[in-house]
């Protein structure tokens, strides 16, 4: 039997005291929100801590999981041999405990954006649709089926 592969990942919309976002740009998604995938051994929310950390400077408090997001579809990786399996994210609602903003090799740039302007700067339909459940969070965490390639297509989306 083969077993599966997937990507793990976490992603964390980080608010500071003054209630802005903290948004970082990089080489091939544009401007996003923080996360990446959970290295081999690491726990989720060290990874997520991890992440912010290195792509932005910035030190986290993990609220709460907001979001389970599945993509569905294998595509090529930017290089366009390497196949990218399957990936499931896991999104948290984090808050600004420290830190300097700084970036990264991952990210040319990174700031603090007003809640009401991120969706004026993420233009990546998947990370749009996952923002938008983090403005929609009621304290039910959303799971949303899509695939990214090769379109982005919604492909469920229910509340757990």
């Amino acid at each position: 039997m083969q077993m599966p592969t997937h990507i793990v990942a976490v992603g964390g919309i980080v608010e500071n005291d003054e209630g802005k976002i903290l948004l970082v740009k990089t080489q091939h998604g544009g401007w996003v929100f923080p996360g990446g995938q959970v290295e081999v051994g690491e726990n989720l929310l060290d990874a997520l801590s991890r992440e912010v950390k290195e792509e932005s400077g910035i030190v986290i408090e993990i609220n709460n999981l907001i979001g389970v997001y599945s993509n569905t579809a294998i595509h090529k990786w930017y290089d366009g041999i390497t196949d990218v399996p399957t990936k499931l994210m896991l999104d948290y609602a984090c808050k600004n405990i420290g830190g300097e903003l700084s970036t990264s090799e991952e990210t040319t740039d990174c700031r603090w954006v007003e809640r009401g302007k991120v969706l004026d700067l993420i233009t990546g339909p998947a990370y749009r649709t996952r923002f938008e459940a983090y403005l929609n969070f009621n304290g039910s965490v959303t799971y949303i089926e899509y695939v990214t390639h090769p379109q982005f297509e919604q492909k469920l989306s229910t509340h757990i």
